[in-house]
């Protein structure tokens, strides 16, 4: 990656059950089928420590060293951009900054779902004892999201839409499929 290049942050957020890693990983195929180089990043894995270390009950300080160091292992591949799914990810654009060192260019999504749908999700994902627990929560942090997201964050409805949809728009929002945009990532591939 030329030295130049401003790095670039997707950060896909939403409730429980919104469909944040399915969408994700279907944004990463069809980047991979344009030939659009990116890292792709499931931030639930990256504070998943018991107990959480009293000096930082919130995990974020965790999630933070583990993503700067998943992302300097990335970059140092030559990688400018990053799409990270997690569900505060769009309320947390100086945790993002600071983790990729830098000032990266962010595209923040925030996707939907009502309860019904939301329900209909976990409830085919959640098999063990944590389906009411994780249904109350999706339903709180909606709210919390929905109020509290900026307004330069893209809100996009998951409700009764297809995957492959979702992640065209999601694209759409981040601009990485220009013509532009995809020779860069070419580019970049190419040189490694």
């Amino acid at each position: 990656m030329p030295d130049d290049e401003q790095p670039e942050a997707l950060l896909i957020g939403g409730r429980a059950g919104a469909g944040k890693t399915t969408a994700g990983w279907e944004v990463s195929v069809q980047l991979q089928a344009a030939r659009i180089a990116h890292a792709l990043i499931e931030g639930d894995n990256l504070d998943q420590i018991f107990p959480a270390p009293p000096e930082d009950p919130s995990r974020s300080r965790i999630t933070e060293a583990n993503l700067a160091a998943m992302w300097h292992n990335y970059s140092a591949l030559g990688c400018r951009r990053m799409i990270y799914t997690n569900t505060v990810s769009v309320l947390e654009p100086d945790l993002i900054t600071r983790a990729m060192g830098g000032t990266p260019r962010i595209t923040a999504v925030l996707l939907t779902a009502n309860d019904a749908t939301a329900r209909q999700r976990l409830s085919g994902r959640e098999i063990g004892s944590q389906l009411d627990a994780h249904l109350t929560r999706s339903a709180k942090m909606a709210v919390h999201l929905e109020t509290t997201a900026p307004a330069w964050v893209h809100r996009i409805p998951t409700d009764g839409r297809s995957t492959v949809d979702i992640a065209r728009d999601i694209i759409t929002a981040t601009g990485w499929a220009s013509p532009h945009a995809q020779k860069a990532g070419l580019e970049g591939q190419l040189e490694h």
